[in-house]
């Protein structure tokens, strides 16, 4: 109506600019209108408002409305339509408004809303009424001209601020466009916008761009996201703006990946203020084919940990901003709002797009490096589980996975609690939900991050978070499940160090598990009283009574109780509330003390934990004056006697002698530990109720007791004076024995008297180990000779037990470890059965002892344990009698009976120091008459050994491999680890670090040994100089030290901060055998020269599993140090050894389940670290099986002389188990890859499928099960990776390599058709662990069927699919009969389809095969 040219827009942006210049210049009288006045003049403006119902006022008074909005609009419109000058009339109705508005008040009002008048009442009340501007610019007829009237008037006000009456005019102006009922020329308006917007103050343009969704219409949400996109990239003050409106348009995909691109790349630069609105944005733009590609980024880029301050640094900035040394009081507050506004829109995005959580999930799932893994991610599961409830099982299996891999230590989940405090509190109950799902896993790596959380969420969070979490830990420990009650009861001790204050306000809760003592075991009792002694007896404990007396009167129940269980807890508990109390405790000690004095169990376990007591130094000095003074006289009045007072022989039934005595002089005047009469009297009692043949007087100990009560005298000793001077006889002085060593006459022995000597050696040897625990510390080179004597004695009677052991298949030792892990038994281990017995089928009957308790052994399943304990004896014999007599002790090795033997001390290991030792021997005026030399020989080096590698696996041993089951057992592997168990694992690391140089200098010793073995031999292993016995020992030294190093460098605290030192220390020692030298290495120096020292090692490797082990340790020294280039030198070794010939000492090849687990690892070791696995598989199936094929039964290949028909299972599982896993992490190509990408990943693909084609074809000539159940299996798994990965890319690649791809399918095709005929192979043997593998096999074949089609119709190549029936036949490719007899009709021409796909004018022929069996056959 109001045409005129229109202006380009950058003559529109002059004419604004001079607009504004103009209005600025020209100041325009103001007209002099009364105040709060109606206007009332002759113009057709004023007429026509009043006739439709508009008043207007001057001055303050809003101007009036006296019918309804609709109503006067309507009113309006016909008035100026009937008007006897239209259209002119409309001139001046715009002429007026122009005139009326030129007085800023006129136009002030005529912004704001209209009143209403009250008279004028209707029935339908108007709760918010429209400006005048606005009821016009919703008539058509003045619609433009008003638009124009308003941009014209808005450069007046662009650099103004805010009046004084608290408006803001350009924003009046603006809402002035607001949700129009309809807009006449939506561009038009849009163009004006867009060109203000370009000229506009900051402030200005903020609103003008946040006001654009409410202004412009549908139809231009593209051209006004597309000027946005350009002005976003010329100035990133207006990001946050334009992302907030980009969110509410609807936008071209193309535009909206181009947005969230350049946003992207804006991120890491964004301040936090802005950041909630750009993730929204970004995450609004998601849709579900790009999301896990947006999500993988957006988690790269987002590093909030730089923007958010700790709670402690939020802390100590407020003191200081309070004491005015920093400004900006509310940053903090303003930060915790972003933060919570920024994941309160991520929560809002992962609850209500399902693609977004699970994206999110499984860009977290596809981190692969452990230093990859950043706070927010574990954040990011934590939200998803708490709003997402479908995702909560897929988020567990997730942090399962992350936890057993190491790839979420606790210093991430610390960091997590610590930055995040806010946002974790919102999703508590989630954590305490996700803590006790995983509490109830099996692995214990997963049940320790369960742990973690109940920690971190107690010490983060305030008074009520930290109940829930009590209750919580003390549901758990009320279970029943042991490792829920071991993991509950370990938070609930570290929360007690942590904050002793905030626990006890919860006493109550933990005191309540005391009616749940039964369900306990002694262990998780002695924690649960240690926690509740720390809250009765602590300081400040005035409101802690109530716990006192509940634990006296439990305490006191249960040692007066007859059953030996509640005795047991009884001593537990007393001992432990000893150690927490600072008063004399005497009287509960003597209550104790007599309350255990007629069980002999009872007894031990009461000496054994109160020594343990003492070592801690928990006791005060009226205590240990007290214990040294009836200790001391009770263990001399129950053990030792004089050895002038030697028993007559005919008092009993053997020949009692005094035995092992170390001191030369042979006169009467010493003392000797009192043990075969008491043990005999102990035995005639239980069985007979007999006389005693000593008098009725003399108080007698059950000989049980001797080690634990010894134990306990010599650490009070050892207290009180400091040294053991006092108590220094015992290590000399003999034991009362009986002729132990009888040769062949061992057999004639009848059982109870063979049984009888057995129980008499394992309490020689406990003695002798106690002996060793104290004094092994001695500083005199005669007292550490002695050590060792008592250390040769330990194995010399050792090699006696097993001898022993082999003729008694059905005894059961004496206790010797009395905190069980459970009461109502001893540990479960099968008995040890001779090979004559095993191969008959009998089974060892297990018998009752002590009280009738019922006990038996339990027989670890470790590889190792027939190699490690084999002691013999010294005399030459020929292989063969040796081979028979290793056969048949094969069963009975002392490695199933560690339970049954006294823990050593770490401080026993300092004898790993001792070289050569001299011992005096001195005549009767004390001179030196002569001198002996002693020295820690093989037998005894690897005794110890032994012992040290059991305690740093059980201590060190990475939780990832450690595994709960869910069935209860009556053994534990902690039994005879309580000592040990009393360090932190940092203590014990800490007291290795000093064992690393003699641990080096053995390992050295073994390598010069079998270096010089082999030079003698000229390098054969079975030569006429190898002693075989001397070889084995040499060879388990060698095997437990590379073990010990294993365990120590695999320990996972190495990567905590406060271990670093720990773990420089040990890489120095290991750096200066190879390179001495004052000047500090760096770190990586130090890891290369270790490398390098312990590969040097390799030479001498004298068994497969030595060099299994070795390559471990290089390949945990190569992951710490995160070098590159010491992955070829791990290939290398792991093939040097692949292609070595392992003999034995006796001329035979290693072999057996032992050594195939071996070769498994090696081998897998070796994929992994080799540079192409696909070409290395090739090799293996190419060169190295076909050697096998038409070979001897006992053959070996000559490329890989470990590869045999025996071992060729184990090649054939690693190679298609690597070979699924590389293509499997082969990421699917997509259509916006570069060529040279999809050529290379189409030629990587091809030699998988070659290699696959090779390793199913093998099947033909190893057909047997365990090789058909791999191929199976894998086999599926592989055409499956092939339908997710390899097809995508052949989607798109089909028309560029047409040829490439064809080649492909047809040695595809190949591998599946003989899949099929296994399938087939299994069904007619009816072997069921073939046949479940069927099924999904086949539908897996079927699937790809149709996959191929698809990609055909995809090319437009459709017609080239035929589909036929592909016989079944055996692996031989013959026909099955009874599918040719259902299917004789069936044209030998359906096998194969030949498809014909053409080309412009050419035509090219290749064959398709289709598998698709309709369950015709039987």
């Amino acid at each position: 109506m109001f045409g005129k040219r229109r202006l380009s827009r950058s003559e529109d942006r002059r004419s604004l600019t001079d607009d504004y210049t103009k209005a600025k210049k020209q100041v325009k009288p103001r007209k002099s209108i009364g105040q709060n006045e109606i206007v009332e003049n002759d113009s057709t403006f004023v007429k026509l408002l009043k006739t439709a119902g508009v008043t207007l006022k001057t001055g303050e008074k809003q101007n009036q409305l006296a019918v309804d909005q609709v109503i006067f609009q309507k009113k309006l419109s016909q008035a100026l339509r009937k008007h006897s000058s239209y259209p002119k009339a409309v001139e001046e109705f715009i002429g007026g408004l122009e005139s009326y508005i030129e007085d800023r008040d006129c136009f002030r009002n005529c912004l704001l809303s209209c009143e209403r008048l009250q008279e004028e009442e209707t029935s339908m009340v108007t709760p918010y009424y429209k400006s005048l501007i606005k009821l016009l610019l919703g008539i058509d007829n003045l619609q433009p001209a008003i638009i124009r009237i308003l941009f014209e008037k808005l450069p007046e006000f662009l650099y103004e601020s805010t009046n004084n009456d608290g408006l803001n005019m350009p924003r009046l102006i603006i809402n002035q466009f607001k949700w129009l009922d309809r807009i006449i020329d939506g561009k038009d308006l849009t163009t004006k916008i867009m060109q203000l917007i370009s000229i506009a103050p900051v402030t200005l343009q903020h609103d003008l761009i946040t006001s654009l969704p409410e202004i412009i219409g549908d139809s231009q949400h593209g051209d006004v996201a597309g000027e946005l996109s350009d002005l976003l990239v010329k100035n990133t003050m207006l990001t946050v703006p334009i992302l907030d409106v980009l969110s509410s348009l609807r936008l071209d995909p193309k535009l909206l990946s181009k947005v969230r691109h350049l946003v992207m790349t804006k991120l890491s630069a964004v301040t936090l203020e802005n950041l909630p609105v750009i993730i929204k944005f970004i995450l609004h733009a998601v849709t579900v084919t790009d999301a896990l590609e947006v999500i993988s980024e957006l988690r790269k880029k987002l590093d909030l940990e730089y923007c958010i301050l700790p709670p402690q640094l939020q802390t100590s900035q407020s003191k200081l901003k309070n004491k005015g040394l920093m400004s900006s009081g509310n940053q903090e507050n303003s930060h915790q709002d972003c933060v919570s506004l920024l994941f309160d829109v991520i929560k809002s995005a992962v609850r209500y797009e399902r693609a977004i959580s699970e994206a999110w999930i499984k860009a977290i799932e596809n981190i692969d490096s452990v230093s990859d893994h950043k706070v927010l991610d574990l954040l990011m599961l934590l939200i998803i589980y708490s709003v997402n409830t479908q995702s909560k099982k897929y988020i567990e299996r997730v942090l399962r996975n992350k936890v057993q891999s190491g790839c979420i230590p606790e210093q991430l989940l610390q960091n997590t609690f610590c930055t995040y405090m806010s946002v974790l509190r919102d999703v508590f109950p989630s954590i305490l939900s996700l803590a006790q799902s995983l509490l109830h896993s099996t692995e214990q790596s997963v049940i320790s991050f369960g742990s973690l959380l109940y920690k971190y969420a107690f010490v983060s969070f305030d008074t009520y978070y930290q109940q829930e979490v009590i209750g919580a830990l003390v549901t758990h420990v009320c279970s029943g499940n042991d490792a829920e009650v071991d993991i509950a009861l370990e938070v609930l001790s570290e929360l007690v160090v942590l904050n002793l204050s905030a626990v006890r306000l919860y006493a109550v809760f933990v005191k309540g598990i005391l009616d749940y003592l039964d369900n306990l075991t002694p262990s998780q009792i002695r924690k649960l009283f240690h926690i509740l002694s720390t809250l009765a007896f602590s300081k400040g404990h005035e409101d802690s009574s109530h716990i006192q007396d509940d634990m006296y009167l439990v305490i006191r129940k249960q040692l007066s109780s007859t059953v030996f269980k509640y005795k047991l807890i009884g001593i537990i508990g007393a001992i432990t509330m000893v150690g927490s109390m600072a008063a004399d405790m005497t009287s509960l000690l003597q209550l104790v003390h007599s309350c255990s004095e007629q069980s002999p169990q009872a007894s031990a376990l009461y000496y054994d934990e109160f020594a343990s007591l003492i070592a801690k130094g928990k006791l005060p000095p009226k205590t240990l004056e007290w214990i040294e003074q009836t200790i001391c006289n009770d263990f001399q009045d129950a053990f030792v006697v004089d050895l002038s007072a030697l028993p007559k022989v005919s008092d009993y039934p053997f020949p009692v002698k005094a035995l092992y005595g170390l001191d030369e002089d042979e006169s009467q005047d010493g003392i000797a530990i009192n043990l075969l009469p008491l043990l005999l009297h102990q035995n005639l009692k239980s069985d007979m109720g007999a006389m005693t043949f000593q008098d009725q007087d003399q108080k007698l100990v059950s000989p049980v007791c001797l080690s634990p009560y010894f134990r306990l005298l010599r650490l009070c000793v050892e207290k009180q004076h400091g040294d053991l001077e006092e108590i220094d006889g015992l290590l000399d002085c003999p034991l009362y024995l009986t002729d132990l060593d009888l040769g062949e006459k061992l057999a004639s022995l009848s059982v109870q008297e063979r049984s009888f000597r057995c129980s008499l050696l394992f309490l020689v040897i406990n003695w002798f180990r106690e002996i060793v625990n104290a004094f092994c510390q001695q500083k005199s080179a005669e007292m550490k000779g002695k050590v060792l004597i008592r250390l040769r004695h330990i194995t010399e009677l050792q090699t006696l037990l097993e001898n022993y052991l082999a003729v008694t298949p059905d005894y059961i030792p004496l206790l010797a470890n009395f905190d069980l892990e459970t009461l109502d038994g001893g540990p479960h281990t099968s008995a040890a059965v001779s090979v004559k017995n095993k191969k008959k089928g009998e089974k060892g009957k297990k018998r009752k002892a002590d009280g009738g308790k019922s006990f038996s052994l339990e027989r670890h399943s470790k590889e190792d344990s027939s190699e490690c304990e084999h002691s013999q004896s010294d005399k030459s014999q020929p292989e063969k009698e040796f081979t028979e007599k290793e056969e048949e002790k094969a069963s009975v090795s002392l490695q199933n009976y560690t339970t049954f033997f006294r823990e050593l001390d770490l401080e026993v290991f300092s004898v790993l120091h001792c070289g050569l030792l001299t011992k005096s021997l001195l005549d009767t005026e004390m001179h030196t008459e002569a001198i002996e030399v002693v020295q820690l020989g093989p037998p005894e080096l690897l005794l110890l050994l032994n012992d040290l590698s059991q305690k740093l696996e059980n201590m060190f041993v990475p939780t990832a491999t450690k595994r709960i089951s869910f069935l209860k057992s009556k053994g534990s592997r902690n039994i005879g680890f309580s000592h040990l168990h009393q360090r932190s694992a940092q203590e014990v690391a800490h007291y290795l670090m000093l064992l690393l140089t003699p641990l080096c200098n053995h390992l050295e010793n073994m390598h010069n040994y079998f270096q010089c073995l082999a030079t003698e031999n000229h390098g054969v292993i079975d030569g006429p100089v190898v002693k075989i016995q001397e070889h084995q020992i040499m060879s388990s030294c060698y095997q437990r030290l590379l073990q010990i190093f294993l365990s120590l460098f695999a320990w996972s605290g190495f990567s905590q901060p406060e271990n670093r030192n720990l773990m420089l220390m040990a890489l120095k020692v290991l750096a200066n055998r190879l390179k001495q030298g004052d000047h500090e290495m760096p770190l990586g120096e130090l890891f290369s020269q270790s490398f390098h020292y312990l590969q040097n090692f390799h030479h001498s490797v004298p068994t497969f599993q030595c060099a299994v082990y070795l390559i471990r340790l290089l390949i945990v020294i190569s992951e710490k140090s995160a070098a590159s280039q010491n992955k070829e030198k791990l290939a290398s070794l792991a093939r040097q050894f692949l292609c070595q010939v392992w003999i034995q000492p006796n001329g035979e090849r290693e072999k057996g389940s032992s050594f195939n687990d071996q070769l498994h690892t090696l081998l897998c070791i070796y994929m992994e670290q080799a540079d192409s696995v696909l070409k290395l598989i090739e090799e293996i199936a190419g060169t190295g099986v076909p050697e096998l094929i038409g070979s001897s039964k006992d053959a070996a290949s000559s490329s890989f002389p470990t590869l045999t028909r025996q071992t060729f299972v184990v090649f054939f599982r690693v190679m298609m188990t690597e070979l699924e896993k590389s293509v499997r992490n082969l990421q699917a190509g997509t259509a916006a890859d570069l060529p040279k990408v999809h050529e290379e990943k189409l030629l990587y693909w091809s030699m998988a499928v070659r290699d696959f084609n090779i390793l199913i074809n093998l099947v033909k000539v190893f057909d047997s099960r365990p090789v058909l159940n791999v191929c199976l299996k894998y086999g599926r798994l592989f055409v499956e990776t092939f339908l997710k990965q390899c097809m995508p890319l052949l989607d798109f690649s089909f028309r560029k390599h047409r040829e490439d791809v064809l080649s492909l399918l047809k040695t595809f095709q190949l591998s599946t058709r003989q899949l099929h005929h296994m399938c087939g192979h299994s069904k007619i043997h009816q072997d069921t662990s073939l046949t479940n593998h069927v099924p999904l096999l086949k539908k897996t074949l079927e699937l790809f069927v149709y996959r191929v089609k698809a990609m055909l119709i995809l090319n437009n190549c459709q017609e080239a699919f035929w589909l036929g029936n592909l016989k079944n036949r055996d692996l031989q490719g013959e026909e099955i009969l009874s599918q040719q007899s259902q299917e004789s009709s069936t044209d030998e021409n359906q096998e194969e389809v030949t498809s014909q796909v053409s080309k412009q004018e050419t035509e090219e022929v290749f064959l398709l095969s289709s598998w698709l069996d309709f369950g015709s056959q039987t």
